[in-house]
Order: structure tokens, then sequence, then C-alpha cells
């Protein structure tokens, strides 16, 4: 595995995302105690109608990796008998690593 080198001063995704998460806090109780509720009423009408429109913009549907993909190569099948009842085999849980063999 690479990984990249950042350069002194340089912020991972998980520090600029609670910055924001921070600041947004504290513009918001600025205002609630300054008593700009109105100015408040209005940024919130903005942002739901920003996230609305990120949202109707999002390609979701051209997506190149599908959410959910059921091929015979995701399930061993196993024919058993003249009522050839299929029964897929139990694969690990979406998302877990290989347990790693101890010595």
């Amino acid at each position: 595995m690479t990984r990249k080198i950042r350069g002194k001063g340089s912020l991972s995704n998980r520090q600029k995302t609670w910055i924001w998460i921070i600041a947004t806090t504290l513009v918001v109780f600025g205002l609630l105690y300054w008593e700009q509720i109105a100015l408040l009423y209005v940024l919130a009408t903005v942002s739901v109608t920003v996230l609305l429109l990120v949202v109707a913009v999002a390609d979701l549907g051209e997506s190149h990796t599908p959410a959910i993909t059921v091929a015979a190569s995701d399930a061993t099948l196993s024919i058993d008998g003249p009522d050839a009842v299929i029964r897929p085999v139990a694969k690990s849980t979406f998302g877990s690593r290989p347990r790693k063999n101890r010595r």
C-alpha cells in the first residue's frame, strides 16, 4: 500500500470535517446568542436548497460500481438430488476482513 506524503501543515479529510463542524456550530450558536433568528432562518433555507441541488445533480443512475451484484462467482451453488435445490454457500459478511492465521 502506498501512502501519500503530505506536506507540513496539510490537514486530513477527517480534520477538515471537524473544522467545518466546529465552525458551523459556532456560527449557529453566535446567531442564536445575538438573536439573529431571521438570518439563521435564511441560512438554513439556503443550506437545504443547496443540499437538494447537490442530490438532484448527483449522477446516481450512471454509477460504474453496482450497489448489489449477484453472480455465480459470488456464491458457490450446490445442487443436490433430483429436486435440484440450489443453496448458496455463505461467505464472509460484507466489509469484513479475512481472519489472520495465528501460529
